[in-house]
């Protein structure tokens, strides 16, 4: 499941994940806030918590967090990832090189630190 954390600027679309996250958790939840904030901002930032709560992504759900990346792909002015998923903090570093925006992986103990740097102003 993937939950939307509403305690954020509205320009940061913010999720936690929960448990078995699936395609459609991405169809239904995640693919229209991101879709939504983009008719809002010319750039948007993302602030995704896969933390203590999260178990597993099934194959469509990986598929899903990808082509909504891909497809936005010059939009993404910044990204969290908040994980201590080892497999995550890997594919996120192999695929960083796409972004044009700013990636950073954090740990779930920097969750803090995650939020301080998702709202930021860029200096």
């Amino acid at each position: 499941m993937i939950e939307i954390l509403t305690d954020f600027p509205d320009n940061i679309v913010a999720a936690a994940a929960h448990g078995v996250v699936t395609k459609h958790d991405y169809q239904d939840t995640l693919v229209p806030r991101v879709e939504l904030t983009l008719k809002r901002y010319p750039k948007i930032r993302c602030y995704y918590d896969l933390g203590a709560q999260f178990s597993k992504m099934e194959p469509g759900a990986m598929w899903e967090d990808f082509k909504i990346g891909v497809e936005h792909l010059s939009r993404w002015e910044r990204v969290a990832v908040v994980t201590d998923v080892e497999w995550i903090r890997q594919a996120v570093n192999v695929f960083r090189f796409l972004m044009p925006g700013e990636v950073r992986v954090f740990a779930t103990s920097e969750a803090a630190s995650a939020r301080e740097w998702i709202t930021a102003v860029p200096v």
